[in-house]
């Protein structure tokens, strides 16, 4: 996701690094597109700084989708939904739905009355309440899982992203989770 008036940041460069040795696809959302300071030229230039990063937009000839969105007003949410959709089935991008969760951290916190705290991807199997987990150097008990709108739920498949809590220290953003056999062998 990049700002398209305030352009590449440090960090969108670290994520572009970061996918790229991943070797996995990109597909850029161009957000803020409704901010009046998102001209025409601010929106060329921060295509050029993309370009520059090595994700060449598409519609400059180069192989980067590039979506343009207002999450704020909901403006190209379907286009770049259908975009995902369609790199989806060009690559045919499968995951295992059987068989224990595994999946990435991707912020974690501490929360009153919950304590550690995980922002997590399910890549593959189910996640389920009660699962023991080992996330880097933490692990405990799955004690719940809570989506984006703060509903509950007792198992979770693969592409969900939720909230989990249950450890023992807070993970760190970008250690990889399993689940165990048993609070012993976490």
């Amino acid at each position: 996701v990049v700002s398209a008036p305030e352009g590449v940041m440090p960090q969108t460069i670290e994520s572009i690094n970061h996918a790229k040795a991943a070797k996995v696809p990109i597909v850029v959302a161009l957000n803020k597109i409704d901010r009046p300071d998102a001209t025409p030229q601010k929106i060329n230039q921060t295509l050029g700084e993309l370009a520059a990063a090595g994700l060449n937009p598409l519609e400059w000839g180069g192989d980067t989708e590039v979506v343009r969105v207002s999450a704020l007003k909901g403006e190209g949410i379907d286009k770049l939904l259908e975009v995902l959709d369609l790199q989806g089935q060009l690559l045919d991008l499968k995951a295992d739905y059987g068989g224990a969760a595994r999946g990435t951290v991707v912020e974690a916190r501490v929360e009153e009355g919950r304590g550690p705290t995980a922002d997590v991807i399910v890549q593959d199997g189910e996640l389920k309440v009660g699962d023991f987990i080992v996330v880097g150097r933490a692990y405990g008990r799955v004690r719940d899982i809570m989506d984006d709108r703060a509903q509950r739920h007792k198992t979770v498949g693969p592409a969900s992203v939720v909230r989990i809590s249950g450890f023992d220290a807070l993970p760190d953003a970008g250690d990889k989770f399993y689940i165990v056999e048993s609070l012993r062998e976490a």
